[in-house]
């Protein structure tokens, strides 16, 4: 899948719910390959915060990668802190679908979307 369409996929993401802050793809490098913050919401983390955050899912991600062999691939990862929601959604073994929206925002719908959008495109 070339990053152009990821490019399209976090417009769309986006925009399915006011709630939703960030919408983009990270490589297993911990690059953000497309995507980015909607215009109108505040930054919570500077560059080199975001870089880290990206490190963090994908060390989760390999974490849970241990244990697939009992408990079947992850599908979704939440994480709910005080002022924003982490969504981790896996491409494929190299990329990560990121999500960050508002608290209590709606993330199986926003789960479901990129889903959704991810098979539309493959």
């Amino acid at each position: 899948m070339l990053a152009k369409d990821y490019e399209t996929i976090s417009k769309k993401i986006l925009e399915i719910d006011s709630k939703v802050r960030f919408a983009g793809v990270a490589n297993n490098k911990g690059e953000l390959v497309a995507g980015g913050q909607k215009d109108d919401v505040e930054k919570l983390l500077a560059e080199d915060d975001v870089k880290m955050s990206i490190h963090y899912a994908l060390q989760k991600r390999d974490l849970y990668t241990n244990l697939a062999y009992k408990i079947g691939n992850e599908t979704a990862s939440i994480t709910e802190y005080e002022k924003v929601t982490m969504i981790t959604v896996p491409i494929n073994s190299s990329e990560l679908f990121l999500v960050s929206t508002e608290p209590r925002a709606d993330y199986l719908k926003v789960i479901d979307s990129v889903r959704s959008e991810l098979q539309l495109s493959g």
